[in-house]
């Protein structure tokens, strides 16, 4: 019994741990003016098409790395009703992206309809599913063992679950409901259950399949086809107001295709990507490849077994047929949206390996997509041009490098940036309002020289940059939300080095801190 009880706590520990290991990976996102919202993915090419909520509010944008769906539904969440016309030009297409509204609706009663807070609502939403949903797949599976803990760690950290949350989308929100309804059906609550799924279809679609889990045999009744009525009942209203405010509805069958021949599309273009494709992306490639090789393998594993009276045997088969007629616009991509769309075939292959002690193998097989899933979250972003970030008084501001500066160069507790000897920091705040501010950082020089800061040509600070660091700090204004420093020195840079390229290093500004003051 001791034993018994030791492996318990070091299973429940090992628990504990993965959890704080996404908590960190999602920390790493955080930003002190935009907080979560590089998790939506938006980018700068959509930066002019936003509502203006997203004009106002600082919201992430990605200057190189291209844009993704989050940015849509975040933008719905605004005007979940769709009345409202701006939506139309914000998103690539409306009558798409609305029929997934729960998230976004969600994120807006949650909000309480204050614009201030649905886009960081909306940001966290995801974070909330994974939580809920390795609280609810704990007990799903009753984890006491390696073998259950390596099923439910295996799911959370799928690149299905963990692409939802970076990219803040709703397959992960539609899984942990879903899964509450299948919950019920084991425990012969009929009505939570067939309930539940009927929401998990408003935040995706496809969630509606997972009603073949929540009915009872004979499978072709009259009462399960009543059953069935009710699951669509919310999804076909959804639709058919969506048709009435928006106009017409975008089938979306551009994601199916003839039978396999998305998969096999997926296997050959993630073998090319190997062989062929850029050496920079060859970590990408790997791990799609593998996320390929895992949903196969799981696709296999229903195939190979027929448990017809289980409901994870029948969930699980349903979405492994609805896999095999993925198009490509679902797999192109590392690692492709479809390890998401099938997020139920992922959880159900778990819960019935798990249930059946089949062997490990299957379960490492059947689960290769969770590289794919960690490497998402290894690189958060940066602008190499943000020196420094703030809130102050209810004042958001930041200071971004604009000409001559080298860009911002960081270390975990550092961030600072070299100059040639003239450039322009540039100050923004939300809102955009008119104040005054203080600027502190630091200041060194390859060699001893006087600087000047100015601002509309006025001389705010000057002093003396030496070899060693030394603190400096000045007042600044802010002109209904825009500012502009000047930096400058006589004496020339000094040479980084002995290329004709190098750097002509005149002084660099160290650890900026911003305030601003109140109204």
């Amino acid at each position: 019994m001791k034993i018994k009880g030791q492996r318990t706590w070091l299973v429940r520990a090992a628990g504990w741990a993965l959890i704080a290991v996404f908590l960190v990976f999602v920390a790493r996102f955080w930003h002190p003016v935009f907080r979560l919202t590089s998790l939506l993915q938006l980018d700068s090419s959509n930066d002019e098409l936003k509502i203006q909520a997203f004009k106002d509010l600082p919201v992430y944008v990605y200057r190189t790395t291209g844009g993704y769906d989050g940015f849509y539904y975040a933008q719905i969440a605004y005007h979940p009703s769709l009345a409202d016309p701006e939506l139309v030009p914000a998103t690539d297409s409306l009558a798409y992206r609305a029929r997934r509204i729960l998230p976004s609706a969600l994120a807006w009663i949650f909000a309480a309809g204050q614009p201030a807070l649905i886009v960081h609502v909306y940001s966290f939403l995801n974070i909330a599913a994974w939580l809920a949903l390795a609280w609810l797949l704990w007990r799903i599976l009753e984890v006491q063992d390696f073998r259950s803990w390596l099923g439910w760690a295996a799911v959370l950290f799928s690149a299905g679950a963990l692409g939802s949350v970076r990219l803040a989308l709703t397959d992960l929100i539609a899984l942990v409901i879903l899964a509450a309804g299948l919950m019920f059906a084991e425990r012969n609550r009929p009505p939570a259950s067939l309930g539940l799924i009927a929401l998990a279809g408003l935040a995706r679609e496809t969630s509606v399949l997972a009603f073949v889990g929540a009915i009872d045999p004979p499978f072709i009744s009259r009462r399960n086809f009543f059953r069935a009525l009710l699951v669509v009942a919310p999804l076909a209203f959804w639709l058919g107001y969506i048709r009435w405010q928006v106009g017409t509805l975008n089938a979306g069958w551009g994601n199916f295709a003839a039978p396999a021949l998305g998969l096999i599309g997926k296997w050959k273009n993630s073998w090319d990507a190997i062989t062929h494709g850029n050496p920079d992306h060859a970590s990408l490639a790997w791990t799609t490849l593998l996320a390929t090789i895992g949903l196969s393998v799981q696709l296999f594993f229903f195939v190979t077994r027929r448990r017809l009276n289980d409901p994870w045997w029948r969930v699980g088969t349903l979405y492994g047929i609805m896999m095999l007629f993925l198009g490509t616009a679902v797999w192109e991509g590392f690692p492709g949206a479809a390890t998401r769309v099938l997020l139920p075939l992922t959880l159900a292959f778990n819960v019935l390996a798990v249930r059946t002690r089949t062997t490990l193998l299957w379960l490492i097989l059947g689960n290769l997509a969770v590289p794919a899933g960690v490497q998402m979250f290894l690189h958060p972003p940066t602008d190499p041009t943000e020196l420094a970030a703030a809130r102050s008084h209810g004042t958001a501001i930041i200071a971004e490098t604009g000409s001559g500066w080298y860009g911002v160069e960081r270390t975990a507790r550092h961030a600072w940036s070299w100059n040639s000897g003239d450039g322009v920091l540039r100050l923004k705040t939300w809102p955009s309002v008119s104040r005054h501010g203080e600027f502190r950082g630091t200041l060194r020089s390859v060699a001893p020289c006087m600087v000047a800061v100015t601002q509309d040509g006025v001389v705010l600070w000057r002093g003396e940059s030496k070899v060693t660091k030394t603190e400096f700090s000045f007042p600044f204004t802010i002109a209904e939300g825009r500012g502009e420093l000047k930096f400058a020195t006589d004496t020339p840079g000094v040479p980084e080095g002995s290329s004709p390229d190098a750097r002509r290093l005149a002084f660099a500004v160290y650890d900026v801190r911003l305030m601003v003051s109140e109204k």
